[in-house]
């Protein structure tokens, strides 16, 4: 069953930061036409009768080219992805090599390696998701994914602060997203109770009733990514479709943040916040969600 749609009025909002990274400049005004979008993003369930509706199998899940990967083993070319893994103690936290790591046989069905699962956790947001096959889910939904500036408008609901919710990170001492809750990237005591992803719909609404807008898992765009806004953009269609495997080449913007941000190494739990993948990557905390 497909997400329900939430009716979104558009119009012209101001995009963009400068209080926080660089990339995130300049703010510019932005206009928008009506849209609609999913109420929260795509769960495991749902991808799990698009896979069997289809037969599609995801970049994470194939056979590695090695024209490729020259100097590589042919025996160490196997389907795997991205996988977070938790450090011992406090590292540098310069070098995100020494949390991620490449593990065999990782893929949505299994978001950690082999040994491990989704069962009891069809209600979370899917990961391990290329830019090729969130582009395929939507085609296959009849919808298609939103733009960076369809999907910051959604995000904002309205606002102008700094967090959907205000500027106050946790109003009240309230917890509005499922972010990193500790010290990055070795101690996590869970958000809610949730280390890594949480059910959709944990979390608050923001003010258009959308859900998990923030934080969970970041979510691909349309939008290929540049260092800092690009002002002539369009703000709504399509870039051409994706090649069925991804251009390692080509980067797309994420948006969101997920629940590994954390205020001392990725404060991006922001409408505003941006980050950079390129379209081959399937990761333990990357998802999407689709508009109409």
């Amino acid at each position: 069953m497909l997400t329900d749609l939430v009716d979104l009025p558009g119009g012209a909002f101001r995009m963009g930061s400068i209080d926080f990274y660089p990339e995130e400049a300049p703010v510019h005004t932005v206009s928008v036409a009506p849209f609609a979008i999913e109420r929260h993003p795509v769960t495991n369930a749902q991808f799990a009768e698009f896979v069997s509706d289809t037969g599609y199998v995801t970049v994470a899940e194939r056979a590695l080219d090695p024209a490729d990967f020259p100097g590589v083993p042919e025996d160490e070319l196997v389907p795997g992805a991205l996988v977070f893994r938790a450090t011992a103690g406090p590292v540098n936290l310069r070098d995100w090599r020494q949390w991620w790591t490449w593990e065999p046989g990782a893929c949505w069905r299994h978001p950690f390696g082999h040994d491990s699962t989704i069962e009891g956790r069809l209600d979370h947001p899917v990961v391990q998701v290329a830019y090729p096959d969130a582009a395929a889910y939507a085609a296959w939904a009849g919808r298609r994914l939103p733009t960076e500036a369809q999907w910051e408008y959604a995000a904002r609901a309205g606002s102008t602060t700094a967090y959907a919710w205000g500027d106050d990170v946790r109003p009240d001492g309230q917890l509005m997203a499922n972010t990193w809750q500790g010290r990055f990237p070795y101690l996590n005591d869970g958000a809610r109770g949730w280390v890594g992803t949480s059910p959709v719909g944990t979390f608050p609404p923001n003010a258009f009733g959308l859900l998990d807008m923030i934080g969970n898992v970041w979510e691909w765009t349309t939008t290929r990514y540049a260092r800092q806004h690009r002002v002539d953009q369009p703000a709504e269609g399509c870039c051409p479709p994706p090649s069925p495997s991804g251009d390692p080449s080509v980067n797309q913007a994420l948006k969101g943040g997920s629940h590994l941000c954390a205020p001392e190494y990725c404060h991006r739990y922001r409408p505003a916040a941006r980050s950079s993948q390129s379209q081959d990557s399937a990761t333990t905390h990357i998802g999407f969600r689709c508009i109409a």
